[in-house]
């Protein structure tokens, strides 16, 4: 089975990218399964049910989030009715949405678990035992189960990788919107990378407009942060190939798409 995972799309430009390049990933890697980190879809903050749609329309099978998932309020509107919408599970008990979907694949089955970091991030239930009370559940299912962690710190981000290696399928780090270099299967078959990247703005800071950023840390005063409207664009995903009955993962290859790394069908 293939898996792949296109990271934190940033407001318009990273759903146009979406838009365009989706279909020409799956031609060349067909995946099994796509999954897409939506957090920051609306405007840089957010999701709306359109744009959840979108996704799901354009091919994805499921779309995770992450702390930015509140911010768009129309949400508390469709969640509980998005079946394929995971939000963090550790999130307290009675906080609307998915904890963890499974997605059916002829006869196979893959779990979808979105968790949220601590260090650096608002405080949250531990993402560690609540990863091992999911885990159990899933296992009764599946052996295939996908972790997007979503998390500040890298540290964090390895001690999860770590934590779960032989347990899960994949555990790979959304949040910090910049491509790491340390993709890897772990000793015990769990394949792992610290960020797959932002899919959006390419000149820009982390998806934001330079100017504002700059501005923030030239003069330590308050700026709004906006998504650029125009300007070049990238993608940053991965894919994992996995052994459909073992669950572990036997590689994993990062995508970088942008005008220093054009894509070719």
């Amino acid at each position: 089975m293939e898996i792949l995972f296109v990271g934190d799309v940033v407001g318009s430009p990273g759903r146009d990218m979406v838009k365009e390049n989706l279909s020409k990933l799956k031609k060349r890697y067909r995946p099994h399964i796509t999954i897409i980190n939506g957090e920051n879809a609306a405007g840089g903050r957010g999701i709306t049910e359109v744009i959840y749609k979108q996704f799901l329309e354009a091919g994805a099978n499921a779309v995770t989030l992450g702390n930015h998932a509140w911010d768009n309020k129309n949400i508390f509107e469709f969640i509980d009715e998005a079946k394929y919408l995971v939000r963090p599970a550790n999130f307290p008990e009675d906080t609307p949405g998915n904890e963890m979907v499974f997605l059916k694949i002829n006869t196979l089955e893959v779990a979808v678990i979105n968790l949220q970091g601590r260090t650096f991030m608002p405080p949250l239930d531990c993402p560690f035992k609540k990863a091992e009370e999911l885990i159990e559940k899933a296992k009764k299912r599946t052996n295939i189960i996908f972790v997007d962690f979503h998390a500040e710190a890298t540290s964090e981000k390895q001690a999860m990788g770590w934590f779960l290696d032989g347990k899960v399928t994949a555990v790979v780090g959304t949040h910090t919107h910049v491509q790491t270099a340390d993709h890897r299967i772990l000793p015990k078959g769990t394949a792992y990378m610290t960020d797959v990247g932002m899919t959006g703005p390419y000149d820009a800071i982390l998806g934001m407009e330079k100017e504002a950023v700059l501005y923030k840390f030239l003069t330590a005063l308050p700026a709004r942060f906006e998504v650029p409207k125009s300007g070049r664009t990238q993608l940053s995903a991965c894919i994992i190939n996995v052994d459909n009955e073992t669950g572990k993962a036997l590689s994993i290859k990062p995508i970088l798409i942008n005008d220093d790394q054009p894509f070719f069908e």
